[in-house]
């Protein structure tokens, strides 16, 4: 199975090829260092430190508060974090600068595997939620390098995927050192697939664990009386196709009840920030672009978020959010940034990608769903309207995210068997 896998991998790069090309229409940056992809990353990492692999925005988000925790436990362990998209490769850099190295990790193949791992020679490798390459997970077994799968999720569906693959699977299983799962449910999956007991906790989500920190909270207070002094704030973000023409229609009807209303629409690829552009245009509305650095005039309607790394900072700005993903089947983006802030968060019925914490902020009243743009009109009319019902579901929303913190100490202390001692 694993040489059929190999093969099959070598065989489709030269459609990886033309698909990054595709993707370089729109993204530039996917035309751009072809040679990380392939493991050639001497001079851009240090060798004897911690790699932490995260595919995409959404697991380096995550990544965050942890990566600042080892740099701060272990100071002088070299930290490589490497992630698959540029928007991601993006995110490490504004989140890090020159603290860590960053370069893409390779595809699952053997010969760029083992090329990335005699330059990297990681003591220890996290992997962020689940990204099972076969092929590293093999040359990280037999190089007997620990590898933990942090804040591990694995979905129904992917675990009957992995289930068909029988003893591939349970021997992939067999070379894991650990995995640190978000819930039993998740936990139960893993073990279903082979896993023993013995190389499975459950620490919680990472997901909980962010902050706002005083500095972010200065610079939202000085942005919001730059912006808006007066008006109230509605912010939509991560949205992804056919989610900005509902998000324009709803504050269309918005702008009718309160015309002094300002929206932050924050589309979640850069790529689409164009789209976002010219249906905002095609729609009439007055707007500015964030990139521009303008400050919004009282007329300005829209404010496009066409900037990267500064979603917890527009978050801080707004009344209310809607966090989009989830008004189509993409399964919802991050609800406990914008619950973080204190402010109602709203999304579409599609949140499979955060079923639990979702459930978690519904249960609180932390939560309001929504199917299409009436339903947003309404729902938003009623927490602008009443001061007191969005402090409520603002309230509520933070308070979920402080009950449920905790999953990283968890994870740091199952990490310190992997790591030398701390100096004192």
């Amino acid at each position: 199975m694993e040489s059929l896998y190999t093969a099959l991998l070598y065989l489709i790069q030269p459609f990886v090829w033309l698909r990054l090309l595709l993707r370089s229409r729109k993204a530039p940056a996917y035309r751009k260092r072809w040679a990380e992809r392939y493991g050639f990353c001497r001079g851009k990492v240090a060798p004897d430190g911690i790699m932490l692999h995260s595919v995409s925005v959404g697991e380096t988000l995550a990544a965050i508060p942890l990566v600042r925790a080892l740099r701060h436990r272990y100071p002088t362990i070299p930290i490589t974090v490497t992630t698959m998209t540029p928007t991601g490769s993006e995110r490490v850099q504004s989140a890090f600068g020159k603290n860590v190295h960053h370069v893409y990790l390779p595809y699952d193949l053997p010969c760029a595997m083992n090329r990335f791992l005699d330059t990297v020679r990681p003591k220890l490798v996290i992997v962020m939620e689940t990204e099972l390459w076969p092929n590293m997970i093999t040359a990280l077994h037999n190089r007997k390098i620990p590898l933990v799968i942090a804040n591990a999720r694995l979905s129904e569906r992917s675990a009957k995927g992995y289930k068909k693959l029988g003893n591939f699977t349970r021997r992939l299983m067999s070379r894991i050192t650990l995995i640190a799962a978000q819930n039993e449910e998740d936990a139960s999956r893993f073990l279903e697939l082979g896993l023993k007991r013995s190389q499975l906790t459950v620490t919680g989500s990472l997901k909980f664990d962010i902050s706002v920190t005083p500095e972010l909270a200065a610079r939202a207070i000085t942005l919001r009386r730059q912006w808006a002094p007066r008006r109230k704030v509605w912010i939509a973000t991560s949205t992804h196709d056919g989610e900005e023409s509902i998000i324009l229609d709803a504050h269309r009807q918005l702008l009718a009840k309160f015309p002094d209303l300002l929206l932050i629409l924050v589309p979640r690829h850069p790529e689409r920030f164009k789209d976002a552009k010219e249906l905002v245009q095609k729609g009439g509305f007055s707007y500015t672009l964030r990139s521009s650095g303008e400050i919004p005039s009282g007329s300005t309607q829209v404010v496009i978020g066409d900037s990267m790394g500064e979603l917890m900072l527009l978050y801080g700005i707004a009344d209310l959010a809607f966090v989009g993903g989830s008004l189509v089947e993409r399964g919802g983006h991050n609800p406990l940034e914008p619950a973080a802030h204190a402010i109602p968060v709203l999304m579409g019925p599609h949140i499979f990608n955060f079923k639990d914490i979702c459930a978690k902020l519904q249960q609180a009243d932390g939560m309001i769903t929504v199917t299409d743009a009436e339903s947003l009109v309404n729902e938003i009319t009623t927490l602008l309207t009443d001061e007191d019902y969005r402090l409520y579901y603002g309230r509520h929303a933070v308070e979920v995210l402080h009950q449920n913190q905790g999953a990283l100490q968890r994870l740091l202390q199952l990490l310190q068997p992997y790591l030398p001692q701390r100096s004192h």
